[in-house]
């Protein structure tokens, strides 16, 4: 049994998996194993993974094309994972040498917690720098956070594989146990690493390591850029099941999270309307009553309150005056940025109904 399982998903993404593995073979940690998951891939990805089982029997492949979505694919991987920790790692992204033993190093310090993540760079096609993926720090923090985004970078992220079985963590299913059977909600696709993170982190059992862990590739062919959209839709859907169970759990008044949501770096729209000052109040009261309060949680709500406006002059001027007094995350300024572009003739809007309205 390795300390360290590595779960690899591939389909036809051989034009980046060697440097992809390259990275994890230099990790300075050396008791792992990667379990290359393909998807059916066509394109010689399997046979390079087969290549690089020859020279390191540690890669191992492992085909599933008949797994049900990217969900399914994951938890087959947990199913014949054998290790202390499983880590995510994908096929176009590179690691830093050190980001085994990052992980596993808080882990030691924070035994409470199921899942941590971390930081990243953000690279194109061609590797060159285009940015950085900045992920917030504190329990507390990421909690709150899960209410309104994805806390965690899915690929930066390393799990307790006891607790993960303990509890019965799969990708896509709930595992709370806070609703009825009937009344769950399942997530095959597009924002399965958010619905799994979510959960956990308004259980304060996420974190993340203040030290960047990755170079994250960002190209045409990503999740995110195909299906953006769609996308967007399933976190919204996900951040108001996050808030109802959190309010079950924490004993609190429900509040619909939709105003001050930025997943994709982008701000709702919602019946045309521009004031949620009462809304954020609410919202508020609940927040700090199920975290109990912290000023990793108040961070938190500075930035939400810049959302309960859709003015753009002031909305502007509210965040101006945030990022003088606090470090901007990944989606924050961008939250702010693609709001007023938007307001520009011709752009398009994104838009969402209030909640209960079927589609």
């Amino acid at each position: 049994m390795a300390t360290i399982d590595v779960l690899l998903p591939v389909k036809n993404g051989v034009d980046f998996l060697a440097e992809s593995l390259d990275s994890l073979k230099a990790q300075s940690f050396k008791d792992w194993r990667v379990l290359v998951l393909d998807h059916g891939s066509d394109d010689g990805s399997a046979e390079m993974a087969a290549r690089y089982h020859e020279a390191d029997p540690r890669i191992e492949l492992h085909s599933f094309p008949e797994a049900d979505g990217l969900s399914g694919l994951l938890n087959k991987g947990l199913e014949i994972s054998d290790c202390r920790y499983v880590m995510r790692h994908d096929a176009d992204d590179v690691c830093y040498p050190e980001r085994m033993a990052l992980s596993l190093a808080a882990f030691e310090q924070d035994r409470q917690c199921v899942a941590i993540g971390g930081q990243a760079d953000v690279i194109n096609a061609a590797g060159a720098p285009i940015g950085d993926m900045s992920m917030p720090i504190g329990r507390l923090r990421v909690g709150a956070a899960s209410l309104f985004r994805n806390p965690i970078a899915h690929p930066t992220a390393m799990l307790d594989f006891a607790q993960v079985q303990k509890a019965g963590i799969r990708y896509g299913s709930d595992f709370m146990g806070v609703f009825a059977p009937e009344q769950q909600m399942v997530v095959k696709n597009l924002a399965e690493d958010y619905f799994l993170f979510g959960q956990l982190a308004v259980q304060g059992k996420c974190n993340n390591v203040p030290h960047k862990l990755i170079k994250y590739r960002w190209h045409g062919n990503n999740v995110s850029a195909r299906r953006f959209d769609d996308q967007m839709k399933v976190s919204l859907q996900i951040s108001r099941y996050l808030s109802r169970a959190f309010a079950q759990m924490k004993q609190q008044p429900y509040f619909d999270p939709a105003p001050f949501c930025n997943h994709g770096g982008i701000l709702f729209e919602l019946e045309g309307r521009s004031d949620f000052s009462a809304e954020f109040e609410r919202m508020a009261a609940s927040v700090r009553g199920g975290f109990e309060g912290s000023p990793e949680v108040e961070r938190e709500l500075r930035f939400r309150k810049i959302a309960d406006t859709r003015n753009s002059a002031l909305l502007l001027w509210r965040y101006f005056l945030f990022q003088s007094r606090e470090v901007p995350e990944t989606g924050e300024w961008n939250a702010i940025r693609s709001w007023l572009i938007r307001r520009l003739p011709g752009k398009r809007r994104m838009s969402v109904l209030p909640e209960g309205v079927p589609a």
